[in-house]
Parts: structure tokens; C-alpha cells; sequence
């Protein structure tokens, strides 16, 4: 039988297992409809028994109670303040030191540009814009860090400062598309990284710089490689890039082995005219610096380190030039000889990147560029007291106290320093078109030393430095004028101006037993060696001011490191 509805068995109570968890127990009535007051409340509404104020009239704060005009009410903390204008609203967001305005012009050369984005924190850096073409699965970032560990190389190995390898390196990867990249230099090792995004692993490449020439025309040949990798208007593939580094390696150097002995013979008799010899002191200190340049070719054949390549190419010239005073020749300045010689082998070029890369803020690579001109400079050292040494010992009257140029002839000096950058310029296998400017580079240097030092009475370092800075200043213009490095329009210049004189007379003092005077004049000539470095690396930090390159608007377009005061 069917219970009716409503009867007795309608009314038995349900079990746990019949009851559903969401049934309202007995007792408790049930709302017909859900109350907004029940539902989960945002943790931003305003409490009850708090009211607000109309748009435009809430002044108070956040922790404190409201100041408006009649009203106690409490404002919302995100509430805009009164004086808030929505046409003129401030940034979202300002950090602590200013958002600066990025403007990498695509006209300035791509060191400027290049050198502003490495100091730049990587947040800061702006979005890449590709300029070679790729496929549609993306650069090859395996080949393209290769190519730019290749290009870094050369650069690297023909003498180029740490900074300016950096700046090549970020541009090579920049223009095939690889943003998020960091080159890093050192004296001996290039290695480079990239990181696809911030999910993939980054992938990282090196190469160890084993072998170090100079051929600056082989350095000018890398410059317009990248010049036309970051042009937009050139396109430039992998493939390509490739053909022409290849043929950068094979192209022969543009003078013969001969050339630069004949050359290394025509500095050192230029020298020696510059410190006051005449036409036999020519001759003679040209054949010295010969024969020690083919010793020490020799010397490089046996596989004999650069070290003893220095000791040995040393002794020549001042062999001569104590055979010279052995046979009291009257008319022939020994000292001359013997100078001349030692400008042929003073490592300025390597002084100036050592100095330059300390000064850029790129200690571990100064460190090793300036130890290496330690040991070099001790090679020179070691022969040449050797020599004079034994000069010394057979009676060889070696006078002290000469001076270090005479000052009657201004037309010959300038002559002659014109002829020691022609040929210095060729040592270091200059391009032909930049020879011409470098020489009058180094005539201008000599002139202004000249006049500082002898008819201004300035003191020899200060003059020197102050020739050195106009050095690095004209050369930089040259520079950017050509599109090119500034080695070649700086390092044959300063030639003039290398310590010559003083490190004769402070090894000639050691040799015949006065050790004061000789660490007096040696002391000196590393003063000098400063000088000149400094001088240059501040000539071409002075260029850059007169010349309108990009970077944060109305900053400094390369940001230095911040001062450590000592902590």
C-alpha cells in the first residue's frame, strides 16, 4: 500500500546517508533569495558604517582620518587625489635616478653606439633592430658567435683596446639579431654569450687569442667588414662575412720582411738626428737597428721567446755605438747611436693599449698589456747593460751628461720626426692612405713638445703629455672621418715622443756604477711612458665632447663606473 503524502511516514526523520551537506538543519529557515551581504567580500570594499566622499572631495589619507572640508569620513587609499588631473597625470613609474630617453641615431658609427649600450644596464638597453636578413627559423646563433669570436680575434691580436673589441663583438651580434648577448675581453681569451629567452639555456662560446701581430691594414680591412654588417643598406650574410674574413687572413701583408728591417733602420737614424746626431750617427745607428732587427728574426725562427728576440735586437746599436767611442772618433755622438736604437724597440704601442684598457676600466687586460711591457722593457734593459757594461769595462768613455737634443736646429728636428713616423708607420703595416696623415701627426706633436719644453721651459713629462693628448685628440677625428680605428693615426705618431734618451742615460748610469742617477732618469723615463699613454687615451676621451654622438639625452653617451672612495 502506497502512503498517502503527508501521512505518518512522510514526517519519519531522514538519515545522514539520505541528507544532503548542503540542507539547512531543522530550525533554520531558508532564504528564498541570496543576500549580497552573504556573498565572499572583496578585501578592498569599504566596511559597514563607513561611507565616502564624492569624487573630488576626499582629502584624507590612507592611515589617518579624513581632513575634508565638513567630513570626517576615512579616504580610500586608492583613491585619486584632489589635485589629480587626468590630462596632465604623472609617469606610472620613475625610478630613483631619472628614465633616460634612449636615441641611438642610425647615422652616428657604430663604436658610439655600440660603447653606449655596454654601459647600459641590460634592462635598459633598447629593443634590437636586425639589420641582416634571416631565414624564418631564426639566426644561426652558433655561427654567428662564432664569426664574432673570429672578428674579436683579429682585432684583439692587431693591438686594439678591450672596449673597442667589446663594442665590435656586441655589434656583429646585434646586427644578425642576437640581443641578449655579452662579449667579454681579455688579455689572452675572448668568450661570449647569449640567452635565447628567459626560459632557454644560454649558450656560451670562446676562443684564446695564441698569436699577436701587427698589421694595422689588416685592422682597418675588420673595421669596414663590420661597418658593412651594421649598415642597412648593405646586406651582408653569414656566408659572406665568412668569404671575406677568410680573405682578410690570406691577403699578405702589404710590405715585405726586408721593408720593415729597412724601415726599423730608417726610425732608429731618424732618432738619433732627433737627439742631435748628423749624417755618419744616421748611418750608423740605421745599421745597428738592421742587424739587431735580423737577430732577432732569427731568433723567432728558433722559437726563442719575445723576451730574448729583445735582448738580442738590442745589442747591435749599442755595440756600435761603443766601438764608436772606443775609437774616439770626435765628430760621431755615441749616445745618439745608441738612442736611436732604443726607439726602435720601446713597446709605446703596447704602453698606450695597457694604459688605455686601465683607464676604460679593464684592470685584468691592463694588467697583462702593462706586465708584458714590464718584460719587454727588462729585455732591453738586459742588453743593452750587457753591452755597455763591457764597453765599460774596456774603457769606453761614455759621457752622461750629453743633451738630450740640440736646440739649434728646430727645420732638421721636425724633419726628422716627420721621417721616424714615415717609418714607423710602415713597421706597423699601415694602410698607404693613412701614412700621410699620421706624419703630420707626429710633425705637430714634436712642434708642440719642442716649444713647450725648450722654448717654454715646461717641464719634458708635462710637455709630453700635453703633445700626447693633441696626438689622440687629431687622431680620433681622423678616426671618425675615415670610419675606421684610431691606432693608425696615433701609435706611429707618438714615436717622437718615446723615452729614448732618458732610458740610455739611466742604463749608462747603472753600467758605470752611479745606481741613483740611473733609477733618477729611468724614473723619468717611465714618467714619460705615463705621459704619452694618458695623454692619448684623454685627447680621445676630449674628441668625443665636440662631437654629437647618441646616448641618454643630456648625459654622457658612455656611463663610468661610480667612484668607490676607497670602500
Amino acid at each position: 500500500m502506497v502512503a498517502e503524502p503527508g501521512g505518518p511516514e512522510d514526517q519519519k526523520p531522514q538519515s545522514d546517508e539520505a541528507r544532503s551537506a548542503f540542507v539547512p538543519p531543522t530550525g533554520v529557515g531558508r532564504r528564498t533569495s541570496a543576500s549580497e551581504d552573504d556573498q565572499p567580500t572583496s578585501e578592498f570594499a569599504i566596511p559597514a558604517g563607513l561611507t565616502t566622499e564624492p569624487q573630488g572631495a576626499a582629502t584624507g589619507s590612507a592611515s589617518g582620518s579624513g581632513q575634508g572640508s565638513g567630513s570626517d569620513t576615512i579616504g580610500s587609499a586608492f583613491a585619486p587625489p584632489r589635485t589629480y588631473s587626468a590630462q596632465h597625470s604623472p609617469p606610472a613609474f620613475t625610478p630613483a635616478h631619472g628614465s633616460p630617453m634612449i636615441r641611438l641615431t642610425k647615422e652616428a658609427p657604430w663604436q658610439d653606439r655600440m660603447r653606449t649600450m655596454l654601459r647600459m644596464p641590460v634592462a635598459e638597453r633598447p629593443a634590437p633592430e636586425p639589420v641582416q636578413k634571416s631565414d624564418e627559423a631564426g639566426p644561426a646563433v652558433p655561427r654567428v658567435l662564432d664569426l664574432t669570436l673570429r672578428i674579436g680575434e683579429l682585432l684583439l691580436a692587431g693591438g686594439e683596446g678591450a672596449e673597442d673589441v667589446e663594442a665590435a663583438m656586441f655589434a656583429v651580434t646585434r646586427s644578425y639579431g642576437l640581443d641578449r648577448s655579452e662579449p667579454t675581453v681579455t688579455f689572452t681569451l675572448l668568450s661570449i654569450s647569449h640567452q635565447p629567452s628567459l626560459v632557454d639555456d644560454p649558450v656560451t662560446a670562446s676562443r684564446t687569442v695564441r698569436r699577436r701581430g701587427t698589421d694595422y691594414t689588416r685592422l682597418a680591412a675588420v673595421f669596414r667588414l663590420i661597418d658593412d654588417i651594421t649598415a642597412e643598406d648593405v646586406e651582408v650574410t653569414l656566408e659572406d662575412a665568412y668569404r671575406r674574413l677568410a680573405e682578410i687572413r690570406r691577403n699578405r701583408h702589404p710590405y715585405s720582411g726586408w721593408v720593415l728591417t729597412l724601415a726599423g733602420g730608417g726610425l732608429a737614424g731618424a732618432a738619433s738626428v732627433l737627439v742631435g746626431g748628423g749624417a755618419l750617427v744616421f748611418v750608423v745607428a740605421a745599421i745597428g737597428a738592421m742587424l739587431g732587427d735580423r737577430l732577432a728574426w732569427l731568433c723567432a725562427g728558433r722559437g726563442l721567446p719575445e723576451f730574448y728576440q729583445f735582448v738580442v735586437a738590442a745589442m747591435p746599436p749599442a755595440a756600435l755605438g761603443v766601438a764608436l767611442t772606443l775609437t774616439h772618433w770626435s765628430d760621431v755622438r755615441p749616445s745618439a747611436v745608441i738612442t736611436g736604437g732604443l726607439f726602435a724597440l720601446l713597446p709605446g704601442r703596447a704602453l698606450v693599449a695597457g694604459v688605455q684598457d686601465g683607464l676604460t676600466g679593464f684592470y685584468i687586460t691592463a694588467a697583462a698589456r702593462l706586465l708584458e711591457v714590464m718584460y719587454l722593457f727588462i729585455g732591453i734593459v738586459v742588453g743593452v747593460l750587457l753591452v755597455l757594461y763591457l764597453g765599460v769595462q774596456l774603457g769606453a768613455q761614455l759621457n752622461p751628461g750629453t743633451r738630450f737634443f740640440a736646440p739649434d736646429r728646430p727645420v732638421v728636428q721636425i724633419l726628422a720626426s716627420m721621417a721616424l713616423c714615415l717609418a714607423f708607420a710602415i713597421l706597423l703595416q699601415q694602410d698607404r692612405s693613412t701614412v700621410l696623415a699620421v706624419t703630420l701627426n707626429g710633425a705637430v706633436a714634436w712642434v708642440i713638445f719642442g716649444a713647450m719644453a725648450r722654448t717654454g721651459h715646461i717641464s719634458p713629462v708635462l710637455a709630453t703629455a700635453t703633445a700626447a693628448g693633441l696626438v689622440g685628440l687629431f687622431g680620433q677625428l681622423f678616426a671618425r672621418y675615415r670610419y675606421t680605428s684610431s691606432l693608425p693615426f696615433i701609435t706611429a705618431a707618438i714615436g717622437p715622443l718615446l723615452p729614448g734618451s732618458a732610458t740610455y742615460f739611466g742604463l749608462l748610469g747603472m753600467a758605470q756604477g752611479n745606481v741613483n742617477a740611473g733609477l733618477v732618469s729611468l724614473s723619468t723615463a717611465v714618467a714619460t711612458a705615463l705621459a704619452i699613454a694618458i695623454g692619448v687615451n684623454l685627447g680621445s676621451e676630449i674628441s668625443r665632447l665636440f662631437m654629437r654622438v647618441p646616448g641618454a639625452v643630456g648625459g654622457a653617451n658612455r656611463r663610468a663606473a661610480k667612484r668607490t672612495r676607497g670602500f
